[in-house]
């Protein structure tokens, strides 16, 4: 459960990634993709070298999401449940995936925000993540 302090971390470290959404969602794949390299198999038709327009494309979609959960921290569950129902009937990805996304992008918000970065911001964005990918997986049960 977010506190209303965790909330407003996460609503300042986000007002910070504005502009930097594509960058910062590519990078979070590409780490994915590096880590955990099974990951690779939901994406056979994107060309997976870093700095890719497939990768950069679709990291933004992945950063916009985030962007419209930030937005909705109260209601994810409705903020995130067409992606969800996109996720788990028609791309059947493994729910695990969500949480290893999280942690990618945990790390490129580690290297990207420096001292802003907090513990207490690290906190409140891994329940965020945590609660993001609960909800991407609500679908699968």
């Amino acid at each position: 459960m977010l506190t209303a302090d965790d909330k407003k971390l996460i609503q300042q470290i986000w007002e910070k990634v504005g502009s930097h959404l594509e960058d910062f969602g590519a990078e979070a794949l590409e780490r994915m993709f590096i880590t955990y390299p099974q990951t690779k198999t939901y994406f056979p038709h994107f060309d997976l070298h870093p700095g890719s327009e497939q990768i950069r494309g679709h990291g933004k979609k992945v950063a916009n999401a985030l962007g419209n959960a930030v937005k909705s921290l109260d209601n994810l569950s409705q903020a995130l449940s067409e992606l969800s129902n996109l996720h788990a009937y028609n791309l059947r990805v493994d729910p695990v995936n969500f949480k290893l996304l999280s942690q990618c992008f945990q790390v490129v918000l580690a290297v990207h925000m420096g001292k802003d970065y907090t513990p207490e911001v690290h906190a409140a964005y891994d329940k965020f993540l945590t609660a993001v990918a609960a909800v991407l997986a609500e679908k699968y049960r």
